[in-house]
């Protein structure tokens, strides 16, 4: 069984060493490898696998609702920024026209056991248009009775009508974007969102009925300061949801040209940085949470927390999971799919995700058929990232010996144990799991490197 301990503090020699750019692995291989070769084509073929799985092999849908009323400065998202709920309409009216293409493919394979509505703010959307989408998915894919359907939310353009309509609809899971309640965080980023609003909303989420209700926040924000975060943490822990999600901020302003608009000098250093991840892990676990995976949290009942307990938590483009199916079908633009066997993403402005769709084709602007040594690699990733742990195996010992070499330094620095052909996290391992993972990346070998966030 997994303990939650507290994370030790790291040295300034292992935060300078293990602080460089790196994946998050939300897929591996990562979306630099995807080659823009993988067309409509290669999707459907991989859809037509997808298919072979039988009528009793569920599936994972993702919706993509990239509309937002206004750019939030730290975002890092495809969204579409518009005061015009008429663009929805359009948008809907796609997005079901790609649906019928994708089931077309599927043959009998039909039920699902996770949807999840991203974005963007999926609440941009007004009730009527909430309710259109899901009756247009349900007319032809059908939720199994334990299906986790998830919606994200906005709580400071969210109306209690739309959280009553949403939860009628079948949903029972929603996630509530909220980064920091500092007023002058909130004021740089351009994300206003009042303490009362979170907490009414979320009130009303409860008394309908939603469960493992979960909170985003950043650290890493310019004007975060340890003062200010222990604010913040002091205010979540008020309102106690079921789940926590405490992202690493990625100022990458060459990528995301908006995040210039944020004072870069504002942002704190390193040190500072992991040191307000280090107080909400310490923050959460004080107050009963479990860590999950390398930045969740969650109340121990929780069937993420669970999982983790069993080494048997799973993660793909939607986040920490016990439901994803062995397939996700992605709608929408940049909606990306993992199905036979492949990744497939759509293309990203609107005009060309319309026109490819009208066409009758698929929108897939790249992607990647994974190989047997990807899928190996993918998996032990995974483990790593997931649940600090993974068996290689008398197999793996032998294959990935190389790497095995590679990690001796990581055990040195106390950030991973060894024992056997199994690898085992430390809690001071779990601050650079992205950089024990990085060790079985057989593409970060390359001369050149693709540009990646930081790892502390």
């Amino acid at each position: 069984m997994l303990s939650s301990p507290h994370i030790p503090t790291p040295s300034e020699e292992l935060m300078r060493r293990y602080d460089v750019a790196g994946p998050r692995y939300t897929s591996y291989p990562t979306v630099p490898e995807w080659k823009q070769d993988f067309g409509t084509e290669r999707y459907a073929e991989r859809l037509d696998v997808a298919a072979s799985a039988g009528a009793d092999e569920p599936l994972s849908l993702y919706v993509h609702l990239p509309f937002c009323r206004s750019l939030c400065w730290y975002c890092g998202c495809n969204v579409v920024v518009s005061r015009d709920r008429r663009a929805a309409d359009v948008y809907i009216d796609h997005v079901l026209l790609e649906l019928e293409q994708v089931v077309a493919r599927l043959g009998r394979r039909r039920k699902l056991s996770q949807v999840h509505w991203g974005g963007g703010t999926p609440t941009f959307l007004n009730e009527r248009q909430l309710e259109r989408l899901w009756s247009g998915i349900i007319r032809h894919l059908s939720s199994l009775p334990d299906a986790e359907v998830a919606v994200e939310v906005h709580p400071a353009i969210t109306t209690s009508g739309q959280l009553t309509l949403l939860r009628e609809l079948g949903f029972n899971r929603v996630s509530m974007g909220l980064q920091d309640f500092d007023p002058k965080v909130q004021e740089v980023t351009n994300r206003h969102q009042p303490f009362a609003q979170t907490r009414e909303l979320l009130d009303h989420a409860r008394n309908l009925g939603f469960s493992g209700v979960n909170f985003d926040l950043i650290y890493g924000l310019p004007y975060q300061s340890p003062e200010s975060w222990a604010r913040t943490l002091h205010q979540i822990l008020e309102l106690r949801p079921d789940r926590l999600a405490v992202y690493s901020f990625a100022f990458i302003p060459d990528v995301l040209k908006h995040q210039k608009r944020m004072p870069a000098e504002a942002l704190p250093d390193a040190r500072t940085k992991q040191g307000l991840f280090r107080a909400a892990w310490a923050a959460f676990v004080d107050a009963g949470y479990l860590p999950i995976g390398m930045d969740h949290f969650a109340v121990p009942e929780d069937e993420l927390a669970l999982a983790q307990q069993r080494r048997a938590l799973g993660r793909n483009f939607q986040g920490y999971t016990v439901k994803a199916a062995q397939d996700v079908v992605a709608l929408g633009s940049t909606g990306i799919s993992d199905v036979g066997g492949a990744y497939a993403q759509n293309v990203r402005a609107l005009p060309y995700y319309y026109e490819r769709v009208c066409e009758g084709r698929f929108a897939t602007e790249r992607g990647i058929q994974l190989t047997e040594d990807d899928r190996r690699r993918r998996a032990i990733i995974t483990q790593l990232m997931c649940n600090f742990w993974v068996d290689l195996g008398e197999d793996g010992t032998r294959d990935f010996a190389l790497e095995l070499e590679r990690l001796r330094p990581l055990e040195d620095d106390g950030l991973v144990r060894r024992e056997g052909s199994q690898l085992e996290v430390t809690p001071l391992g779990r601050l650079f799991v992205r950089n024990v993972a990085m060790v079985f990346d057989a593409y970060l070998r390359r001369a050149e490197r693709p540009r990646f966030s930081r790892t502390v």
